[in-house]
C-alpha cells in the first residue's frame, strides 16, 4: 500500500524532470548566436539615426534586435556608406588627427588570427569611424534633428508594412532611405530622396537591388508608361504579328517579305516602332513560359543573321531559355535568380541616368539593371520562339493591382 502511494508521487516527478530536461535542451538549441561587432554597430547606428531623423521609429526594430541582419550584409553596408560619406561630407568634418593617423601594421599571422576570431572584421574600424564621426558632427549642431519630408515618411511606413508581412527580408532599405534623407537635408542641392534611392540602388547593385519597390516609387516608374507597338517591317518572317501590333508568336509557315536591313532574318525578334533618345520610358510585357527576350536595341545594332544579341552587338536584353535559364545577355552572360521566373516583365529606360532596368511586375521587385552612358537612339526589342502562347505588350494605361490586402493604403 505504501509502495503504491510512493509510486503515485514518483511517476509525476519523473515526468516533470523529463519535461524540464527537454525544456533546457530546447532553450539551448534555440539560443541565438552571439552578435559580431558589425551587427552591434548597425544596431547602434540605427539608434543614432533614430535620434537624428524625426519620425524614423521604424529603425527601432533594428536597435531592439527584432531585425538582425546577417554579418556579411552589415559589413557591406558599413563599407559602402563609409565610402559615400568620405566622398560627400567627410573632408569637412574629419579631424587632423584622423587625417594623418596610420593604421597599425600586423604581420600576416596576426592578421589571419584576427580575421578568424572576429569573422573578418579586423579591417572595419576605419569605416565605422567615418560613419560615427558623421553622426557625431550632426548631433553637435544647434539643430541636430532632420525632418525627412512626407514622401520619405510614407515610404518608410510602406517598407515597415511589407517587412511585417514577410515580403522584405530586413529593413536595410529603410536604413538607406534615412541615411539619404539626412544627407539630402545637409546638401545645398535638394533631391527627391525616394527616387534617388532607387537610382542609387540600381547603380550599386545590378541584380536583385530591391525585393520590393515601394508604392510611391513604383507609381513614379509607371508614370513614364509608353504606348509601345511592334514594327511589323522589322519582324522576323517566322513571327505572326497581331493586327493591333501588340502581340506576337512564332508561326508554322514563313511569311514572304522584302529583304531589308531593318528586318530580323535570323533571330525571332522585332523592335518597337518608336525609338528613344532622351527622357524616361516604361512598358510592360506578358511573356511566355519557355523562351523570350526583352530589352532595347541600339540604332546601330545589326539585325541580320544569327550573331549573338548581347552588349557587344548593341543589345541590352534579358533572356529566358528552356523555361528556367534567366540571364542578362552581357559578355559573358550574367545568370539571374532561378527561384521564380516572372510572367509579367516591366522594362524601364532612364536615358539621362544611363539605366535600363527590368522588374517582376506582379511582385514589384527588381531583376536587373544595365548601367552605361547612352549616346544613340534605343528601340524596344522583343523576341520569342513560342508557337502557342503570345508575347503581349500591355496597354500603357493598365496597371497591376496594388499588393495591399484590401484598399490601397498608400494612395
Amino acid at each position: 500500500m505504501m509502495k503504491d502511494c510512493l509510486q503515485f508521487l514518483i511517476e509525476p516527478a519523473k515526468k516533470l524532470k523529463i519535461r524540464l530536461k527537454e525544456s533546457r535542451k530546447r532553450v539551448k538549441l534555440e539560443k541565438k548566436e552571439p552578435l559580431v561587432e558589425s551587427q552591434l554597430f548597425i544596431m547602434e547606428l540605427a539608434r543614432e539615426l533614430n535620434k537624428i531623423c524625426q519620425r524614423s521609429n521604424i529603425l527601432g526594430h533594428i536597435w531592439t534586435s527584432e531585425d538582425i541582419w546577417p554579418a556579411s550584409v552589415c559589413r557591406d553596408f558599413i563599407v559602402e556608406w563609409a565610402a559615400v560619406l568620405e566622398k560627400r561630407v567627410q573632408p569637412r568634418i574629419i579631424s587632423s588627427d584622423y587625417q594623418y593617423e596610420k593604421p597599425e601594421k600586423k604581420d600576416w599571422k596576426e592578421q589571419l588570427f584576427c580575421m578568424l576570431e572576429a569573422g573578418g572584421e579586423c579591417d572595419m574600424g576605419p569605416h565605422k569611424r567615418v560613419i560615427m564621426d558623421w553622426t557625431r558632427e550632426i548631433k553637435s549642431r544647434p539643430q541636430p534633428t532632420v525632418w525627412p519630408g512626407e514622401p520619405v515618411l510614407m515610404m518608410l511606413d510602406d517598407l515597415e508594412f511589407q517587412w511585417k508581412r514577410g515580403r522584405l527580408p530586413n529593413l536595410l532599405p529603410a536604413m538607406e532611405l534615412v541615411m539619404l534623407a539626412v544627407l539630402n537635408a545637409d546638401s545645398p542641392v535638394k533631391e527627391d530622396v525616394t527616387k534617388q534611392w532607387l537610382i542609387r540602388k540600381q547603380r550599386s547593385q545590378k541584380i536583385d537591388a530591391a525585393r520590393y519597390i515601394p508604392h510611391s516609387v513604383w507609381n513614379w516608374i509607371c508614370d513614364a508608361a509608353e504606348d509601345v507597338t511592334l514594327d511589323s517591317d522589322s519582324a522576323n518572317p517566322d513571327l505572326l504579328i497581331s493586327s493591333d501590333e501588340k502581340r506576337m508568336r512564332c508561326g508554322l509557315e514563313r511569311r514572304e517579305v522584302p529583304r531589308c536591313q531593318r528586318c530580323f532574318n535570323g533571330w525571332w525578334c522585332a523592335v518597337g516602332q518608336e525609338g528613344y533618345a532622351c527622357g524616361r520610358h516604361y512598358w510592360e510585357v506578358e511573356v511566355g513560359e519557355r523562351d523570350w527576350r526583352l530589352g532595347v536595341a541600339k540604332a546601330s545594332a545589326v539585325r541580320q543573321g544569327f550573331r549573338s544579341l548581347n552588349t557587344d552587338t548593341g543589345y541590352l536584353t534579358l533572356r529566358l531559355e528552356r523555361g528556367a535559364d534567366l540571364k542578362a545577355l552581357t559578355v559573358p552572360a550574367t545568370p539571374l535568380s532561378q527561384s521564380t521566373v516572372p510572367r509579367k516583365v516591366g522594362v524601364y529606360l532612364d536615358y539621362e541616368q544611363g539605366q535600363l532596368s527590368f522588374y517582376d511586375v506582379e511582385k514589384r521587385s527588381h531583376l536587373y539593371t544595365y548601367n552605361e552612358k547612352f549616346t544613340e537612339e534605343l528601340f524596344p526589342v522583343f523576341g520569342t520562339v513560342e508557337v502557342v502562347k503570345d508575347l503581349v505588350i500591355r496597354p500603357a494605361d493598365v496597371r497591376q493591382p496594388c499588393l495591399c490586402p484590401g484598399p490601397c493604403l498608400w494612395n
